[in-house]
Order: structure tokens, then sequence, then C-alpha cells
């Protein structure tokens, strides 16, 4: 590893593979996602990941069969979408092959995320809160209590 040798390659794939399965059950999945493929490009990149080849998607979008990379990292395997040349490069294995299954892991999303952040050395956009005025449905202003200035001169 480069500048993060406190984590090692194993605890990176445990958080990736954490991270993953998160993602698939995420209401919003996108950043799962991009930290997941962000992690695993810079580990294919730093040669701590082998790219094995390319498999049929389980879930073909809008009923057009796609394929994904599978990527090796350590013993751990993961789908990322492929690039142009990993079609020319890469075997197609073909259907998804269930022979790949990762080993089960315990990690928190919160500590997994923690080690990628690390990792990836990604920052948090500070999105600064924006004060809406609190208003409730249920809140009807009442006129009761309230004095009218100037007040009325009542005549006798």
């Amino acid at each position: 590893m480069t500048k993060n040798e406190t984590v090692s390659l194993r605890e990176l794939a445990k958080a990736i593979y954490t991270v993953n399965r998160h993602a698939k059950t995420a209401p919003e999945p996108q950043h799962l996602y991009y930290i997941k493929k962000e992690t695993i490009k810079r580990l294919l990149k730093e040669n701590h990941a082998k790219k094995v080849g390319l498999h049929f998607s389980e879930h073909p979008k809008l009923s057009n069969q796609h394929s994904t990379l599978l990527v090796q990292v350590e013993d751990y395997y993961f789908h990322i979408p492929p690039t142009k040349e990993d079609f020319k490069e890469l075997k197609h294995l073909g259907a998804l092959d269930q022979n790949y299954r990762n080993p089960q892991t315990k990690m928190s999303l919160s500590q997994a995320k923690k080690i990628i952040y690390q990792y990836i050395d990604w920052k948090p956009v500070n999105k600064k809160p924006t004060k809406k005025p609190h208003s409730s449905s249920y809140f009807t202003p009442s006129s009761l209590g309230k004095m009218e200035w100037p007040p009325r001169k009542t005549f006798r």
C-alpha cells in the first residue's frame, strides 16, 4: 500500500465487502457504490487487486444483458463496471459463477467507510445546512390575546 500503511489489504477487502453488502439493500446506494468502485480502481492501479474476467450481470438493465468486471482483492471477489479495454483484454466467463463466494465478514458500515475514506483520501463535501423557517401544519395563529395598537377609543 502507499501512504496508508496502517490498514492491511485484508481489512480493506473486508471494508469493500461490507460497503457492497449494505449498498445492495440501501434506499440510496449511489455513494456506497461510488466509494467501492473508487477503492477497487485504486487497488487495481497499485497492483493490489486482480481483474479475473467478465460476467454477465444477474440484473440486466432494461432487459438488456450486460457484463460486469470481476475483480479479486485478497480472497474476496467484487463486480464493477468494465471499461472498453476490459472487453478487448479479458476473457468472458459467461454467467455469474457461484464458485466465487466471499468469506462471511463482520464489520460495521461506519468502520468500513472509515477505512475506505482513509484509503481513497475522500473528504465529505461540507454542505452548509440551510435553515428553513419552521412551520407546522398543525399550528394556526390565534388572534386571542393580541392587542390592537393604537387602542380603539370606546365612547360612553
